[in-house]
C-alpha cells in the first residue's frame, strides 16, 4: 500500500536565474549556471509528499534521453516507487526563468504523447486499489484513463488534481476536474472570476491558490474561507513547484485526518518553506511534518 498514487507529470526544469522578469531587451545576458534537474508537476507533488513522510508512487511516461535519466537518478534518491513506461518523443522539459524575489516565468514543452496508451486500464487500476489517496496531473494520456482511474477508487479513497492555470472555459481541462474530489487551480487566468468556476466546479473541494496572495478553500458545506499565505521562514530561492507542494500538504494533512481549513493552513506552510529550497529535492527537515 501506499499513501499517494502520483499519475503524470514527470520531466525536466532547465533553471536560469535572471536580473529581472520580464528580461531586459538584449542579445545576451550572463548568468550564473544553467542547471538541469527533475522538474514538472507530478515530480513536485510526489518528491514535496515524499519529504512530508508519505509512501508515494509514481506512474508516466519518460524518454530514453538524458533529460530522462536526470529525472530516473532523482528519483533513484528516494523511496519513491517508479513505474514507468518508454516515451517516443522523449521526456517533457521546462525552461524556468527565475528572477532575484524568486518570482518566476515558465516555457513548457510537454513532448505530447501520441499512440495507444502506454498503460493498460487494469495496471493502472491495479495500482490505484493500493493508494489511500490518487492524484492526477493534467497529462494527454492521463486524461483518457480517468474513468478507469475513478473507477478503480476504494472506498473512502479521494482523487485529486491541479488545473494550473485555467481560465474557467478551456473544455481539456474540465475532465479532470469532473473526476476528481479535489481540485486545485491558479487564479492567474480566472481573476475575478475564480469564485464563479469554483461555484462551478461543485460539490468538489476547491482551493484557488494565489501564491503570495493567499489561497482560498471552496467548500461543498460552508462559505469560501481565505487561506493566508505564510511567511517564509528564510529568504524565498525559488517559487518553481510551491504549487506542486501546496498540494502535497494538504493531501498530507488530510490523510492524517485534519479538516479541509487546518490543512489548507498546513499547506501554506509547507508551500513557504519550499519556496526557500533550489530546487524539488528538498533535504530532510525543510518541510514542515507538523
Amino acid at each position: 500500500m501506499v499513501d499517494l498514487l502520483v499519475i503524470g507529470g514527470l520531466g525536466v526544469d532547465i533553471r536560469a536565474q535572471v536580473p529581472a522578469l520580464p528580461l531586459p531587451a538584449a542579445d545576451s545576458l550572463a548568468v550564473p549556471p544553467i542547471e538541469l534537474r527533475v522538474g514538472n508537476t507530478g515530480a513536485g507533488v510526489a518528491l514535496a509528499a515524499h519529504a512530508l513522510g508519505l509512501r508515494v508512487a509514481l506512474v508516466d511516461v519518460l524518454g530514453a534521453d538524458p533529460a530522462g535519466d536526470v529525472v530516473r537518478a532523482a528519483l533513484a534518491r528516494t523511496s519513491v516507487r517508479a513505474v514507468l513506461a518508454d516515451a517516443p518523443a522523449g521526456t517533457r522539459r521546462s525552461v524556468n526563468m527565475v528572477d532575484p524575489a524568486g518570482r518566476r516565468m515558465s516555457l513548457y514543452d510537454p513532448r505530447p504523447w501520441s499512440g495507444p496508451a502506454p498503460f493498460a486500464e487494469a495496471e493502472l487500476a491495479g495500482l490505484v486499489r493500493e493508494a489511500a489517496h490518487v492524484h492526477v496531473s493534467i497529462m494527454d494520456w492521463a486524461r483518457d484513463a480517468l474513468p478507469a482511474l475513478r473507477a478503480a477508487l476504494g472506498a473512502g479513497v479521494s482523487l485529486s488534481t491541479d488545473l494550473h492555470d485555467w481560465d474557467g472555459e478551456n473544455d481539456y481541462h474540465r475532465p479532470f476536474a469532473d473526476a476528481a474530489d479535489l481540485v486545485f487551480v491558479s487564479d492567474v487566468r480566472l481573476g475575478e472570476r475564480a469564485r464563479k468556476a469554483a461555484a462551478g466546479l461543485a460539490p468538489r473541494t476547491v482551493l484557488v491558490t494565489g501564491g503570495a496572495a493567499g489561497a482560498t478553500l471552496h467548500g461543498p458545506d460552508a462559505p469560501p474561507a481565505h487561506v493566508p499565505a505564510t511567511t517564509p521562514p528564510a529568504a524565498v530561492v525559488d517559487t518553481n513547484g510551491a504549487g506542486d507542494a501546496f498540494a502535497a500538504g494538504l493531501i498530507a494533512a488530510r490523510l492524517r485526518g485534519a479538516t479541509p481549513l487546518d490543512a489548507a493552513r498546513y499547506a501554506a506552510r509547507v508551500a513557504a518553506a519550499a519556496c526557500t529550497h533550489d530546487g524539488m529535492e528538498y533535504p530532510a527537515g525543510l518541510l514542515p511534518r507538523d
